[in-house]
């Protein structure tokens, strides 16, 4: 082996070694936080009170103010390229049926694991500040990952990752279509991009007796929604994939009476941005010559709401050995049609989302666990500890990144 690539191999085992006894000293108050964020959980845009709860437990100062209610605070090295570890604010609008002591009440839940990410984050921070680490560091709390207008996107739009010098951002999230004890590190697309649209078409509405007299919006886009199923399979390639969903319809008001309108709001996720465009306009060619067919028009409007989340190859590679030490099984394959406004932080800097398998909580009378958004969704406490080693392997790939890796001291 080179010499001049052997010191800083051996300075990042020897921060790793130092980091991980660490942070196993921080668990039992990191738990502890994890319990008072999931009993009092806020929804998008009303985080103030659960960043205030992060920060005081990363014992750093109040960091600044982003994205109205998110903060982020510098916890090691006051310049130069920083690694930033990004953690979510934001419950869920949902009453919990979990049963637990700590169970939130008020029709808000922590539900998709963002009171385990926080915790997770806390342990590892409040680490390094004790003892160090071979980059300066930087915790994200962002606001707004579940509601509308996405948090990372305002954070990146804020300036402020620039300001801290941020070179590459990491995140873990828990992920029951993983099994426990598996962490998933893929390099490229590993979550897609979503375009949501909305649908409208315009007949000529009149008394449900008499049919022939109207241009019935409401069989027209029945049709529309029945063939635009065909669109992936075959205008996608199969081995890449696409997912297009109508979620909800809307039309008249009374059973004997023809509307005028007839709508359909839905979304298209794809891995790559050739097929987004390709299949928006397929969408429309099939919604307008198919109400053209029944006599009414059709209308297509969409945005796009995140794009497609792509890990950095090198961070996800350099993250792999340091899970592999920690005994956890790696994972470079899976890929999800879920979507995450992280992707907003890939899309502008050195991004890696690692996904960690986890139970999501005993099985329903169907035999089925509780997967992300279920009011029963509950991963053990030991996941606190399972996200702060990713965190941390994803901390020491970046850091490698950065450049040689000093020995800690002493």
């Amino acid at each position: 082996m080179d010499p001049a690539t052997a010191e800083p191999a051996a300075a990042s085992q020897a921060w790793f070694a130092r980091l991980r006894a660490a942070v196993a000293e921080e668990l039992p108050s990191a738990v502890e936080l994890r319990h008072r964020l999931h009993a009092d959980p806020r929804r998008s845009g009303d985080e103030q009170d659960t960043a205030d709860a992060v920060v005081a437990a990363l014992g750093a100062g109040d960091g600044r103010p982003v994205a109205a209610t998110g903060r982020v605070v510098r916890l090691l090295g006051d310049g130069g390229p920083a690694v930033a570890l990004r953690a979510e604010l934001d419950g869920l609008a949902l009453e919990e049926a979990t049963g637990v002591p700590w169970s939130s009440g008020g029709g808000v839940m922590h539900a998709c694991g963002h009171d385990v990410h926080l915790a997770g984050l806390a342990a590892l921070a409040r680490a390094v500040r004790r003892v160090g680490g071979p980059a300066p560091l930087v915790a994200l709390l962002q606001p707004r990952e579940e509601g509308a207008p996405s948090g990372a996107r305002d954070v990146v739009a804020s300036g402020v990752l620039a300001d801290e010098s941020v070179a590459a951002v990491v995140a873990a999230h828990v992920q029951p279509q993983l099994p426990a004890g598996v962490v998933n590190a893929t390099p490229g697309p590993v979550n897609a991009a979503v375009e949501e649209f909305t649908l409208t078409v315009t007949g000529h509405g009149g008394h449900g007796g008499y049919p022939h007299t109207t241009a019935d919006p409401v069989l027209a886009l029945a049709a529309i929604v029945v063939d635009l199923q065909h669109l992936v399979s075959r205008r996608i390639d199969p081995t890449v994939g696409a997912v297009l969903t109508i979620g909800r319809l809307e039309a008249g008001a009374s059973f004997n009476v023809v509307p005028d309108t007839a709508s359909a709001h839905g979304g298209l996720r794809v891995m790559r941005e050739e097929d987004r465009v390709l299949l928006l306009r397929a969408l429309t060619d099939v919604a307008e010559h198919t109400a053209a067919a029944h006599g009414c028009t059709a209308e297509v409007h969409s945005q796009t709401n995140m794009p497609v989340l792509a890990n950095d190859p090198e961070l996800a590679r350099g993250a792999a050995p340091w899970l592999t030490r920690a005994g956890i099984t790696v994972d470079d394959t899976f890929r999800s049609f879920g979507a995450d406004d992280f992707s907003h932080f890939c899309a502008d800097h050195r991004g890696l989302m690692l996904f960690l398998g986890v139970d999501g909580g005993p099985a329903g009378p169907d035999g089925r666990r509780p997967g992300l958004h279920s009011p029963r969704f509950l991963p053990g406490d030991e996941v606190v500890g399972e996200v702060a080693g990713a965190l941390l392997a994803g901390y020491l790939a970046g850091a490698q990144l950065l450049g040689p890796v000093a020995p800690p001291p002493g």
